[in-house]
């Protein structure tokens, strides 16, 4: 009987947060167009030396991509999870749309899926052996590996601007707190940090965050953050509690930032819906010269 009831509880749990997500639709600049011209999305793989492992990457150059002009630069952790027309953020559609209409500077996108051991990735790939060591950790590892390998491997081809200004890095979750490390590291390189539903808990540290903030001096760095109310409450911590941590950090030490809060799950239903919004505050400062 305790086990129909607590198994009745999940349920009505799960459902309740499932409508919590369910709040959240997809706008018009997160649907093709006619008339708006289409950018190319090409899939690669790449073997770190920094981390021997092995991971696949996307990159996105738009239609209006002129090759004598440099590119503003964003890339994404979990790749995968950005890089779906048909997911929850569509970012190579998003892209199209507000270009197009002049509201984000011709960009070249690199979506970043998580290290594995082998090439036999696995088919859900959040699941990556090293995801949570590249991610999680707080230092500069990770941002390396973008800025020797792999970014100088898109600079062999594209014309790419070198000004931190035009540089931004996101992810969700775990890739999430893994965009605002290489941006606290290397500010010099990424200004910019799109954040949606953010690990800054416990996993690897995380959780120092606020205070680190708090105890640096303040650095160049323009962030975007997205949360929930019904995000996970589990042994690594609270990540809804976390982030409101991180926004009273950054209050305290007067970042620019926007904290864009809602009642979904640990999900990208909210994040996806704000996308087209939440990409033209953060590169705003370079849209309105």
């Amino acid at each position: 009987m305790v086990k129909k009831f607590l198994v009745l509880i999940f349920l009505t749990t799960s459902i309740a947060c499932a409508a919590q997500d369910s709040l959240y639709k997809l706008g018009p600049d997160s649907q093709r167009k006619d008339g708006v011209p289409k950018g190319s999305v090409t899939k690669h793989e790449w073997q770190s030396k920094l981390y021997n492992n092995f991971r696949e990457y996307y990159i996105y150059v738009p239609a209006q991509y002129d090759a004598s002009k440099p590119a503003a630069l964003m890339v994404f952790q979990d790749g995968h999870s950005y890089v779906n027309d048909s997911g929850d953020f569509r970012v190579p559609i998003v892209y199209d749309n507000l270009i197009q209409q002049k509201k984000l500077p011709v960009t070249i996108c690199l979506f970043v899926n998580p290290g594995h051991n082998t090439k036999d990735y696995p088919q859900n790939r959040y699941a990556s052996r090293n995801r949570a060591d590249e991610y999680d950790v707080l230092d500069d590892r990770y941002a390396t590996m973008l800025m020797d390998e792999l970014i100088p491997e898109l600079k062999k081809k594209y014309n790419i601007s070198n000004d931190p200004k035009m540089h931004g890095i996101g992810g969700l979750s775990s890739g999430a707190i893994c965009a605002f490390t290489a941006a606290w590291e290397h500010p010099e390189y990424f200004s910019k940090v799109l954040s949606h539903i953010g690990s800054y808990t416990n996993i690897r540290g995380g959780n120092n965050y606020p205070s680190i903030i708090r105890k640096h001096k303040k650095k160049d760095i323009k962030i975007f953050m997205q949360d929930g109310t019904n995000d996970l409450d589990n042994e690594h911590g609270n990540w809804w509690l976390a982030n409101l941590e991180m926004e009273s950090a950054l209050k305290f030490k007067g970042y620019e930032f926007k904290f864009e809060k809602g009642s979904g799950t640990h999900s990208g239903k909210h994040g996806g819906s704000i996308l087209p919004a939440s990409l033209i505050w953060l590169w705003s400062d370079v849209t309105n010269k």
